[in-house]
Order: C-alpha cells, then sequence, then structure tokens
C-alpha cells in the first residue's frame, strides 16, 4: 500500500482539455474526471460568464472596447471549494455568483461577450497560469486549440442538439428557472454558430483530439469510457518519463 501512494505521488501528472459545444456535458464530465484522478478541475466557462454578468451588472456596452478594458481590471475570479456541498464554486469579486452565472440573463449575452479578443487574451493568460502546475482538467471552447495546445489528452463533445436542449432544459428547471424548451434550443443554435463563426478562437476540434459523441451515452457510461482513455494517456506518458 505504501508502494502504491508513492507512485501516485511520483507520477507525472497531465494536462486534460475537454472542449466542445454548449450543453454537452463538458463541465459534468471535466469534474467527474477530475474527481476520479484526483485532479484540479478548472470551469473556463464560468470564467466567462462571470466577466459576462460583471459587464451585465455595471451596463458597460460591449461594443466599447476601452470601457471592457478598463472594466478587466475589476474583475477577480476565484473558485472556492464548497466543502458541505463537495463542489467548486464561482466566487467574482468575493461573491457567490455560481447561480447568478447560470441564468438566462447571463446565458443570452455570454457567445458575444466570449467573441471580444480582449476578454479572451485576459482569460486565456489566467487560465495558462492555472495550469502550470499540470493535474488539472479543463473544459471550454478552446481550451486543446488555443489555451493548452500541448494537452497530452484532448476530448472534443458533442452531442445532438435536441438531446442537448432537454438536458439543458432539465437542470434549469431543477435549479427553479422559468424557461420553455422552445427557449432553450433556440439559445443553443444561436450559441453554437456563434462560438463556430467568431474571428477570435472560434469552436472547431483539435486535430489529436478525440471527438465524443454523446447523445445516447448515460454520464457512467461516458466517464468510464473517457477514464479509461486517460488512464492509459497517463500511463504513456509515465514510461516515456
Amino acid at each position: 500500500m505504501e508502494t502504491n501512494y508513492l507512485c501516485r505521488i511520483m507520477e507525472k501528472k497531465i494536462i486534460i482539455a475537454v472542449d466542445g459545444y454548449s450543453s454537452c456535458g463538458k463541465s459534468t464530465l471535466a469534474k467527474d474526471l477530475a474527481r476520479e484522478l484526483d485532479y484540479t478541475y478548472i470551469d473556463t466557462g464560468a470564467m466567462y460568464r462571470s466577466v459576462t454578468l460583471y459587464l451585465l451588472q455595471n451596463k458597460i456596452d460591449i461594443g466599447d472596447v476601452v470601457a471592457v478594458e478598463a472594466a478587466l481590471a475589476h474583475i477577480n475570479i476565484e473558485f472556492v471549494k464548497n466543502e458541505v456541498l463537495q463542489r467548486c464554486e464561482t466566487y467574482l469579486n468575493g461573491q457567490n455568483v455560481e447561480l447568478l452565472i447560470r441564468s438566462p440573463y447571463v446565458s443570452h449575452q455570454v457567445s458575444e461577450v466570449s467573441t471580444l479578443k480582449i476578454v479572451r487574451s485576459f482569460l486565456v493568460e489566467q487560465q495558462k497560469t492555472m495550469g502550470l502546475e499540470r493535474g488539472i482538467v479543463m473544459d471550454g471552447r478552446d481550451i486543446g486549440t488555443v489555451v493548452f495546445t500541448d494537452a497530452e489528452f484532448k476530448i472534443f463533445l458533442t452531442a445532438d442538439v435536441d438531446v442537448r436542449a432537454q438536458r439543458r432544459f432539465d437542470e434549469m428547471v431543477r435549479k427553479g428557472v422559468s424557461i420553455t424548451l422552445d427557449e432553450v434550443k433556440a439559445n443553443l443554435e444561436h450559441r453554437d454558430h456563434i462560438d463556430t463563426h467568431r474571428a477570435e478562437s472560434p469552436l472547431y476540434k483539435a486535430d489529436d483530439a478525440i471527438m465524443l459523441d454523446n447523445s445516447i451515452l448515460s454520464r457512467e457510461q461516458q466517464l468510464r469510457l473517457v477514464l479509461n482513455m486517460a488512464r492509459k494517456v497517463i500511463e504513456r506518458v509515465n514510461v516515456v518519463a
């Protein structure tokens, strides 16, 4: 047992990049992987949502680059572990905004904000700093193509838009958000278009990423499949090392 413990301590850790479309379960998969591997999970989507929330709350025109740049200087984003719920929650300038950033109020604007080069540069630098220690699982839309192009393991998630809309709708209903399924689907299709057509870091699969359509996979099936692949990559990296 002591030998196994020492092996885990000495094991070379990797960076796992999880990219894909909205409501494909990127965060769910990334959280599950981080838990199973004892890695750190970083929710980049929450970072973009936090910036969006700040701009909206302070009535800052996203078309005014100077105003947006000035606002970024006043934004501090942290992930704090909730010991009761055993999960990391998003804090914006010291305030827990985990629920606020998931609201339609923010969802309808986050894709537009994420197209801004100044915002992406601001957050990408923070994300790269977070990855210096390695042993992380990070999800988003440009993790494997921009943030960590050298990540040892990259997954690109996709799923049928109707499946994604239903998943997102069910999640929002559980949180008490009043919205229709048609509204959720329209929002997803709008975000997909923006994410894949934006000039700055558009969403696409990295050449060395593994494409996974999880339309008919359960959470457990998806985790088992990807975890097995991740462990093989970690084993290969450590053999080479």
